[in-house]
Parts: C-alpha cells; structure tokens; sequence
C-alpha cells in the first residue's frame, strides 16, 4: 500500500508560479512511476505530467509543456510538480498517483487507469 499526500496548492495570479510537492509512504517508492492529473470545475480528470521510476523519463500534457516541470527525490519519497507562467485555464484540484508496473511506458502514463495509488488532491487557483 502506498499513500500519497499532497501539497502546495493555493491562489495564485495569472503568470506566477506555483510548486505541488506529493510525499509518499512506504519503503518503495522508487519502484513506481508517478504522475500528475488534474480536474477543473465540470470537466473530467485529464494527466498532466508523469515520471518514470528511474526519475529519468518524463512526460507533460501538450498544454503544459514548456511551463511545467516535474521531478522526484527517491530519497525522500517525494514527486513535485513546478508550475510556471500560471493561466486562468490551470485553474483545477491537482491529483498525484503511483503505478507499480515499472514497464509503464511514458505513453501509457497518460492514462489515469494505469495508476494504482491516488492523493486526494490540492486545489490550484489562477486569477486572471
């Protein structure tokens, strides 16, 4: 079992920055892949950014490549997610999840039912 916690949301205004940290229990956390995914307001849960085990393989949503940047330290079972030049349109609660399979491709990252483990999510506000 692995339970994850977010935290770091908040209110911010359109072009700051905002850095989402999920801690994880559990001796094994490097042993999964983690990602990211978020949910606006009537609009259903869509990824956002993935990492693989070896924290080497990333992969973002078209929408947020170039302003986010997502990161973990096996070290202290953590995943971050960096937020920069923040839009009105990132305004969503930010989920962060485990997959256990290590031979998830980055593709398959992107989809929510690969996942085994989720937080409960922080809400990330983007005033215009």
């Amino acid at each position: 079992q692995v339970q994850l916690v977010e935290s770091g949301g908040g209110l911010v205004q359109a072009g700051g920055s905002l850095r989402l940290s999920c801690t994880a229990s559990g001796r094994t956390f490097s042993g999964y892949n983690m990602g990211w995914f978020r949910q606006a307001p009537g609009k259903e849960r869509e990824f956002v950014a993935a990492v693989r085990w070896n924290a080497v393989t990333t992969s973002y949503a078209d929408s947020v490549k170039g302003r986010f940047t997502i990161s973990r330290d096996n070290a202290k079972n953590t995943v971050s997610l960096q937020m920069n030049s923040l839009k009105p349109e990132d305004t969503a609660v930010y989920y962060c999840a485990a997959d256990r399979d290590i031979y998830s491709s980055s593709r398959r990252l992107s989809y929510e039912d690969v996942y085994d483990y989720w937080g409960q999510g922080t809400q990330v506000t983007v005033s215009s």
